[in-house]
């Protein structure tokens, strides 16, 4: 087979197939070269700072490094380029991991994808971006994964509530977006959710709406079962629900005069049925519940083109955050979601394991370290009470020498 052959079929393939392309990678292994790709926006002079490094406890001292906040109480905003594409007819896929190592209370986790034309210098929360996807969390109350599309104009959030990581160690957060109009995301490799744009999303208006014409008409009857008009009470039904008590006699020492006219108590009739209701028979002229007949909204218009973008080339960290120390790391942009799995596990997958026998190792030391100034201080106690009763006791014997002394010269005094 000649090499011109073999070129010829690897294109055939590869238009056949499609081809892997990785349109953003950033990982943080080259030092403070990052600062030469990422660009800190100016358009606030307060804007909390990000530094490079692995934090507290991680996998690898140098491939965990990344991107943390730094500042608590700090907006944060940086951004770094990468050559314009569109996703059109093509899956577009965003990957990266964040680390919320604070144990973060309330503040942002998630990443914003810019068109080309971003001024990075300028930008802030208010830019216009096409999708802002990762987690947020904010009290117990908030715990989620923001996906928001940017469709015509307007920002559209999720209508499922799809819940974010919550504790200190890195996650691998994932969005799958395909051409033909579906998506999926994925938390550390492991889908937990899916669906259609259309579906999921308030992009376009109600395909059926409905018919405002329609009424229903008067004779419909909704009633299952009505009262059986056969049905008589019985002559005997109404009897009072108490009755005096007929066992009840009048106490000997009572007066009439002085306690007035004597009344057995009131006790619960035997016989009492309660209030009588007729008896329920299907009803023959039921024709079931009245559903409002729809028609096909006229506001109404497919787009097969919901999920493309003309443009995307800044990805960027726009958030808030009460307190700081987030991690993020490992973005990927592409268009295989099948690299992007093989990248989360040659990255997230291989440090998450010694992330966390590092944080238990730190953990165990500082309960030890603990243990050790408790036991330091308790001995401390001690010796500091030791002290003080050798201190009280040495009091008590000079009071009494001073005593002593003073009953001696007392007698040297009455003998002159």
């Amino acid at each position: 087979m000649t090499t011109m052959l073999i070129l010829l079929m690897t294109v055939l393939v590869a238009s056949i197939f499609g081809e892997s392309s990785v349109y953003f990678r950033e990982e943080f292994e080259d030092g403070d070269a990052w600062k030469s790709r990422w660009v800190e926006s100016k358009h606030r002079s307060d804007y909390g700072k990000f530094v490079h490094t692995a934090g507290k406890f991680y996998g690898d001292v140098e491939r965990s490094k990344g991107l943390q906040t730094s500042q608590d109480a700090r907006f944060y905003s940086a951004s770094s380029r990468f050559e314009s594409i569109s996703n059109k007819d093509q899956t577009l896929v965003i990957q990266f991991t964040v680390k919320h190592e604070q144990n973060i209370d309330c503040g942002g986790g998630y990443i914003k994808l810019f068109p080309a034309d971003l001024n990075q210098e300028e930008m802030h929360g208010d830019s216009t971006y096409n999708i802002m996807f990762g987690p947020d969390i904010c009290g117990p109350g908030t715990k989620k994964v923001h996906v928001i599309f940017n469709y015509k104009g307007k920002n559209h959030l999720i209508n499922k509530d799809i819940r974010c990581k919550d504790d200190e160690y890195t996650h691998l957060y994932t969005l799958i977006v395909n051409p033909d109009n579906t998506y999926e995301v994925k938390i550390d490799n492991k889908k937990v959710e899916s669906g259609s744009l259309e579906e999921d999303w308030d992009f376009l208006p109600l395909k059926k709406i409905k018919d405002p014409d329609a009424e229903k008409p008067d004779d419909w009857d909704e009633k299952e079962n009505i009262d059986d008009p056969e049905d008589k009470k019985p002559e005997d039904w109404d009897v009072a629900e108490n009755i005096p008590d007929p066992d009840a006699k009048k106490p000997d020492d009572w007066d009439d005069e002085m306690d007035g006219e004597w009344e057995p108590p009131m006790v619960t009739n035997p016989d009492y049925k309660g209030e009588w209701k007729p008896k329920q028979i299907d009803n023959p002229a039921y024709k079931g519940k009245w559903v409002h007949p729809e028609i096909d909204n006229p506001e109404y218009t497919a787009d097969p083109e919901i999920y493309q973008y003309a443009s995307i080339g800044v990805i960027g960290l726009d958030l808030w955050q009460v307190k700081s120390g987030t991690i993020f790391d490992n973005f990927l942009i592409t268009n295989d979601p099948k690299l992007a799995e093989e990248v989360g596990n040659e990255t997230w997958g291989a440090t998450k394991d010694p992330e966390k026998k590092m944080k238990d190792r730190l953990e165990e030391e500082e309960r030890k370290k603990r243990e050790a100034e408790e036991v330091n201080k308790k001995e401390e106690d001690e010796d500091e009470d030791e002290d003080k009763e050798e201190r009280d006791e040495e009091e008590d014997y000079d009071d009494e020498e001073e005593e002593e002394e003073e009953e001696t010269d007392s007698k040297l005094k009455d003998e002159l």
